[in-house]
């Protein structure tokens, strides 16, 4: 086991055994995460493949040696006229033979197309890594918040069953005393029920969010950080045409793509070197005995330095055909990036739009939330003054809840849309994860 191996391999137990025994950040998912994704580390493989493309094109500019070394018996005879008549003589005898050869490409077309083909199919694997680990910071958040957000329904849920519950009570004191009605008793015990189905609910959202999260980082977490009752939107800095700029200059599907159409241009150039002459350096150095009869028991040392010039004359039009075929990939390679591009474009409006209105629709639903409470309030004072009825409070308890939920919906639409909109500059990092990690909290 390598040292980078097993310093993860430790990380892990840490903090696998540390949120057992109290939440776990989102910083600690992340962690997490890198090392027990299943999508992730298929990623790491495949970058790890793809990094071999460079040194395997750069294998044809270097020289080519190799070693040979051969030994035999040979057995035969030799027939030959003698004093009239045929004689046959044995030639049995042993041969040996060791060299080595050296070949180095001088002139080779193919060969640089390959090279620069590798470059660019290594920078390929390298960009689409960088895209996977995005994708993995996304998938991340969203469970996080799913699980937060389905925690939050739940609390919010109870609260208000535990209010039906009291006022269902006051309703049958009351109605003991002679004070309340019939319908007051039965419109709370209606809604009562209902507020326990949707509790029910809640918890199949809960398990569903808390397996979903699970899965991406390998381990069951029973304690997370919640999302801070102090959380703030932070105003989004610059225009949507900077934003789109640094997303042009430095998303890594849009870097893959110019890598992709690179790789189908040295294709091109591959194919084209077909009907290129080829000239290679060879050099070779042979020791040979009794390599045959005609050199038996001798003990020969050959050295040779020279070069071959190989013209291609005709290949039966398949040159011609691959280069074509090698267009029309380009060709497609090119649609697909400005397919990929117009994508980039409407994502990076959508989640700058959505950044840009969360703020203003966190801070509109807190304002919403404090009226709904103040109404609350003012609804129960009315009751007890007759003013108002059972079914008033009902409305307002309703009320307050949906603003509620509301509110904790937009906050982690906010840092969604924040992280999304990082991930489509392809500027998103393992800071931004620290940042988000810090408006979450244990939850008291």
């Amino acid at each position: 086991m390598t040292k980078t191996k097993f310093a993860v391999l430790v990380g892990a137990l840490f903090i696998t055994t540390s949120f057992q025994a109290s939440a776990t950040s989102l910083l600690q998912a992340y962690e997490l995460a890198r090392a027990n994704d299943p999508t992730f580390r298929g990623a790491k493989a495949d970058l790890a493949a793809g990094k071999e493309y460079e040194a395997m094109g750069k294998a044809g500019l270097l020289p080519n040696v190799q070693y040979s070394f051969g030994k035999s018996k040979n057995k035969g005879e030799t027939v030959s006229p003698f004093l009239g008549k045929l004689v046959e003589t044995d030639q049995d005898y042993s041969s040996a033979s060791k060299g080595v050869s050296l070949r180095q490409p001088l002139f080779n077309l193919d060969a640089y197309a390959r090279y620069k083909q590798g470059v660019a199919q290594t920078k390929f694997s390298e960009s689409q890594f960088d895209a996977r680990g995005s994708d993995l910071i996304i998938r991340l958040v969203t469970a996080f918040a799913d699980a937060n957000y389905a925690l939050d329904q739940i609390k919010l849920f109870t609260a208000q069953r535990d209010a039906l519950i009291e006022l269902r009570n006051v309703n049958t004191r009351l109605f003991e005393k002679g004070e309340g009605t019939k319908t007051d008793m039965l419109e709370t015990q209606a809604k009562l029920e209902v507020a326990e189905a949707t509790i029910l609910e809640a918890n199949d959202a809960l398990e569903t969010a808390r397996s979903t999260l699970s899965s991406i980082v390998g381990v069951e977490l029973p304690n997370i950080d919640r999302l801070s009752d102090q959380f703030k939107p932070q105003i989004l800095e610059g225009s949507f045409e900077e934003w789109k700029k640094i997303a042009i200059d430095n998303n890594p599907e849009i870097q893959a793509g110019r890598h992709n159409i690179e790789i189908a241009e040295q294709e091109i150039a591959k194919n084209r070197a077909g009907h290129m002459p080829r000239v290679e350096l060879n050099a070779s150095y042979n020791h040979g005995l009794s390599e045959s009869i005609s050199t038996r028991n001798q003990d020969n040392n050959i050295r040779s330095l020279g070069f071959q010039l190989v013209i291609p004359l005709y290949t039966g039009g398949y040159v011609n055909a691959s280069t074509k075929q090698a267009i029309a990939h380009r060709d497609k390679a090119k649609a697909d990036f400005d397919a990929a591009l117009a994508k980039l474009t409407v994502e990076v409006k959508k989640q700058y739009g959505a950044t840009k209105s969360s703020v203003a629709r966190v801070e509109a639903l807190q304002k919403t939330v404090k009226a709904a409470e103040l109404l609350v309030e003012a609804t129960k004072q009315s009751i007890k003054g007759g003013v108002r009825i059972n079914a008033d409070l009902l409305n307002a308890e309703q009320q307050l809840m949906t603003a509620k939920r509301d509110l904790a919906s937009a906050r982690y639409n906010y840092l969604l849309s924040y992280m999304k909109l990082r991930v489509a500059a392809g500027t998103v990092s393992y800071d931004d994860v620290k940042l988000v990690s810090s408006y979450f909290v244990p939850d008291a």
